[in-house]
């Protein structure tokens, strides 16, 4: 069987040996003689995967033990409400900071929770970069900063996150969390849904202080709060058993290859091999990103015209590439290169889009 040249932007690329792994145990895991989509949640052989997947990420992105790993579902989107719901008392103000329709999101949820206000905004250029950190309208007051650290749609992305923000910073890190390492401890929060970098859909990570966690209003309700799920090592309910299998099988994937030095180091040749492919072309390839605030994780371009577009988008699709189109807001393509995204096809898509100019130019 040939496996698809994958860059859909979410679900996405999994990693072949974990598939083949999952595969091999989907009938049997454990010698228990039934799959882990079958276990109960309170079994002893689901509870070993649960906490390994918990320790395997402490020790992957160094997670301070002043902080919670939560397992919840919901994806990223119901944490735009979650976290606000948890930790923004009145007269408090929240910061978000938009540099894409996530961002947008996010703030738009907040506001029906409390006070906010936008520390700075990319909107007026289509967020093609990340703002500038001095241009940031920071204040110690705030409860905490909003970002999203990788902008999928947009492909832009903070390339540091080690500032001063002046009051706790919280992350939507979806689309880039584990791509490189990671200060924790200036964060308040971190969320990612997990189906780009950490598993399949199904599973959302929370990482979050743990005098955050008990800080939820009294009338919130059992499931949105942060202390229900850390009090019960987020088996309060019946967790996404399967998920929660291939998000641990990924973090081990990781663990093999150097951890998040290794992915980082990974993705950077990734993510050059396309990114030469837009510089080098004399305008032929036009990114959507600014250089400076290019991501690594989503690379965004279009052709010199919407035929040509079409044209690309059709022949890859020919050729075995899955996922290239760009979203509306932006138009033309998009490869999203999430660290199971082998350097092999991004080897191919550089050579077909070499290819393409050379026969269309």
């Amino acid at each position: 069987m040939s496996r698809a040249y994958n860059f859909n932007a979410g679900p996405a690329a999994l990693p072949d040996e974990v598939l083949e792994k999952a595969q091999k145990e989907m009938l049997d895991f454990n010698n228990t003689g039934m799959s882990v989509m079958e276990l109960s949640h309170r079994s002893a052989d689901y509870e070993a995967v649960h906490n390994q997947a918990q320790e395997r990420l402490r020790s992957l992105l160094d997670i301070p033990e002043d902080y919670e790993v939560l397992f919840l579902q919901g994806g990223a989107s119901l944490q735009f409400s979650m976290l606000p719901m948890n930790v923004l008392r009145d007269g408090e103000t929240a910061n978000y900071i938009l540099t894409g329709s996530w961002s947008e999101k996010a703030l738009k949820e907040a506001e029906m929770i409390g006070q906010t206000r936008i520390g700075a905004s990319a909107k007026d250029q289509n967020y093609t970069h990340i703002p500038d950190i001095d241009t940031l309208q920071l204040d110690s007051r705030d409860k905490y900063v909003h970002i999203t650290t990788n902008n999928t749609i947009f492909g832009t992305q903070w390339q540091e996150l080690d500032y001063n923000w002046l009051s706790p910073v919280v992350a939507d890190m979806s689309s880039d969390i584990l791509s490189r390492p990671v200060p924790v401890s200036s964060f308040g929060a971190i969320y990612a849904g997990a189906q780009k970098n950490l598993g399949p859909s199904g599973v959302t990570v929370v990482i979050v202080k743990k005098d955050w966690v008990s800080q939820a209003p009294g009338h919130t309700p059992t499931l949105l709060r942060y202390d229900t799920h850390a009090e019960k090592n987020s088996l309060f309910h019946t967790p996404p058993t399967f998920a929660v299998y291939l998000l641990n099988e990924v973090l081990g994937w990781v663990e093999e290859r150097g951890g998040v030095f290794g992915m980082q180091q990974r993705n950077k040749e990734k993510a050059a091999l396309l990114y030469d492919a837009i510089d080098s072309s004399g305008g032929f390839y036009r990114g959507h990103a600014e250089t400076d605030s290019r991501s690594s994780m989503n690379v965004t371009f279009n052709l010199p015209t919407e035929e040509l577009n079409k044209q690309f988008l059709t022949e890859a699709s020919q050729a075995g590439f899955v996922g290239l189109n760009g979203h509306r807001s932006v138009g033309g393509c998009r490869a999203s290169i999430y660290n199971a995204v082998s350097k092999k096809s991004c080897q191919a898509l550089q050579d077909f889009m070499l290819n393409f100019q050379k026969q269309n130019q």
